[in-house]
């Protein structure tokens, strides 16, 4: 990683704050750079030192330990505590914010060098409905037969996959870009729409390289495997099996 006193300056008023290498490092490490630097600006990344040496946070004095047992009805153990008072004491206001460890195990620190465009071999878009709106998803994949050589899906009326409600999707060649994807930014009736490309790491493919038409929602890949844990490493194949017979509008 490029040491912080190496990068560019932007001669922003703020930058001869003193600053901690190994912690902004970490910082930079779970934070895009423009989220970075407004941590930076407000003098979070300051703040982080005393995170450092932070130990568990202690509770209010004389509150009894936790008993490990779950409290019923709900999923987490409540420490043990008397009828009519709060389980966690009355200071948790008092506790200072710690970095939590890495909730996507597996992934590698910066790339080396950037990955070739040419690694994406076709696109998916995966088009999400509900009960509400499964009527323009409908709408939207008749237009999409008609005009395009595509390879359509059936109906997912549940989650399947890293996708979380209910969706269709179609494949489509690389060629078909940037003909589909300002169609669907035209066509998508307000739906939310994930476009991703199909290369050798489809966790990456869902989770990183995705574009989003509307509002995005989660994906539920993470614990995916790897491309460096994958042992087959080729890519998903798509068979157009649409026969498009209506002009595309111009």
């Amino acid at each position: 990683m490029t040491d912080r006193t190496d990068a560019p300056k932007n001669n922003h008023p703020l930058d001869t704050a003193p600053v901690n290498q190994a912690v902004d490092g970490e910082w930079a490490n779970l934070l895009s750079p423009q989220r970075r630097q407004l941590i930076r600006d407000s003098g979070l990344a300051i703040g982080a030192l005393a995170f450092a040496g932070l130990a568990a946070p202690t509770r209010a004095t004389g509150s009894p330990q936790a008993s490990g047992v779950a409290d019923a009805g709900k999923n987490l153990a409540e420490p043990v505590h008397k009828p009519g008072e709060s389980p966690w004491g009355y200071e948790t206001y008092k506790q200072a914010t710690p970095r939590p460890a890495g909730i996507r195990p597996g992934e590698k620190q910066l790339p080396a060098r950037p990955r070739a465009y040419t690694d994406i071999k076709s696109y998916h878009a995966h088009i999400y409905f509900d009960e509400d709106s499964y009527e323009k998803a409908a709408l939207i994949r008749r237009w999409a037969a008609e005009r395009f050589a595509v390879e359509l899906g059936d109906w997912n009326l549940e989650p399947r996959g890293p996708h979380t409600t209910p969706s269709f999707y179609f494949g489509f060649a690389n060629a078909l870009l940037p003909t589909v994807l300002p169609w669907l930014q035209l066509n998508s009736l307000g739906l939310t729409i994930l476009i991703h490309p199909n290369t050798d790491d489809p966790r990456a493919d869902h989770l990183y390289y995705a574009l989003w038409v509307n509002r995005s929602q989660p994906v539920n890949a993470f614990d995916w495997p790897t491309r460096e844990q994958r042992k087959d490493l080729s890519v998903e194949q798509i068979y157009p099996n649409t026969k498009p017979h209506v002009t595309l509008e111009t």
